[in-house]
């Protein structure tokens, strides 16, 4: 069941547009922290470094069922990607081509293939495999291919990556092998989480804030979340430096959000400051640490860092890894249960 907010108009859409810039500007992560030791923070590395920007759930994770918000969001991360000349990929739900408007829905997907990103698939229903079992998973994922390989194709491109819904790969093991045998079978490239800092948590919450008019802690959210965010890419980079000894070419998790439309400038000046630039996904996985083997086959969707630390034998610096803060956990979970 997804909230309806009030309707937007299409004059209150455009200025929304022209007035995101400043918007952005006055997010800047700064706040008192909730805890002393979140002061910690990681030096950036001394070289710079890539990353490929994913967004999942296109096209739109929102708890409104309004068009012109859902458009909104799709158009002003784009408006942010051309800026900055990031290239990007999104990841589609063809699930969600029907709420609220299918053409409409369709026409944010062209959107991305216009302003030159990728598109990829993320199952039809974002169901995981650990409930529907490799059988009626690699069917879901079959089922979520028709209108998006067909938008590739007018563009002179084809369906190459996949992204596991929850980071979810399969479990027990023989359910993982078949959907990867599936995956390689049908020309698939797994699309690994090397960054990910829980965007989806705060973007709900983000989101109810505004269905409330809730200016205040609407702001206050976006400002939790940019200071979690550029502490949390810290992190990786130690992490990624713990298991291979250098920085690796990145992979970061983002969802196709309101907050992350609302925050692009803000989000691309943490990636400055944190010396990283944006490739395509195909120039980050050509890093050697991609090619290590994945030999988790639990229910829990974990990245692929974790993962090869365990291949590898090599101790993730999980003394100073923080979860989201406990208020951002606490509002997403009685969210959740208003909505149902």
């Amino acid at each position: 069941m997804m909230i309806s907010f009030p309707q937007i108009s299409r004059l209150v859409l455009a200025a929304a547009l022209a007035s995101a810039t400043c918007a952005a500007h006055a997010a800047q992560p700064a706040h008192e922290p909730e805890h002393p030791h979140e002061v910690e923070s990681f030096a950036p590395p001394a070289e710079m470094g890539t990353v490929a920007l994913t967004f999942d759930d296109l096209p739109g994770l929102s708890l409104t069922a309004d068009q012109p918000y859902v458009d909104y969001i799709n158009m002003m991360i784009l408006r942010g990607l051309k800026k900055h000349h990031f290239p990007a990929i999104g990841f589609v739900n063809e699930s969600k081509l029907d709420r609220p408007t299918r053409d409409q829905q369709v026409n944010n997907l062209k959107r991305w293939l216009n302003a030159g990103m990728d598109l990829g698939n993320h199952t039809y229903s974002h169901e995981s495999p650990n409930d529907l079992g490799a059988e009626r998973y690699t069917a879901d994922i079959a089922k979520g291919e028709p209108v998006t390989k067909g938008l590739l194709a007018q563009h002179g491109k084809t369906m190459r990556y996949f992204r596991h819904p929850y980071l979810e790969t399969g479990s027990p093991g023989p359910v993982k092998d078949a959907i990867d045998s599936w995956l390689a079978t049908h020309g698939y490239i797994i699309a690994p989480v090397t960054i990910d800092a829980d965007d989806w948590e705060f973007a709900q919450v983000y989101d109810d804030a505004i269905y409330r008019h809730d200016e205040p802690r609407r702001l206050q959210v976006q400002r939790e979340y940019l200071a979690y965010t550029e502490r949390t890419i810290g992190w990786y980079q130690r992490a990624a430096h713990a298991v291979f000894g250098r920085q690796i070419a990145y992979v970061m998790l983002l969802h196709d959000t309101r907050l992350n439309a609302d925050s692009f400038e803000a989000l691309a000046q943490i990636l400055q400051r944190r010396r990283l630039k944006p490739v395509t996904l195909e120039q980050a996985l050509k890093d050697p640490a991609y090619r290590t083997r994945d030999p988790y086959t639990g229910k829990d969707g974990i990245d692929w860092v974790e993962r090869w630390s365990d291949e590898l034998h090599k101790t993730m610096p999980w003394s100073t890894w923080q979860d989201p803060p406990k208020r951002i956990e606490d509002e997403y979970e009685k969210t959740e249960h208003d909505r149902h």
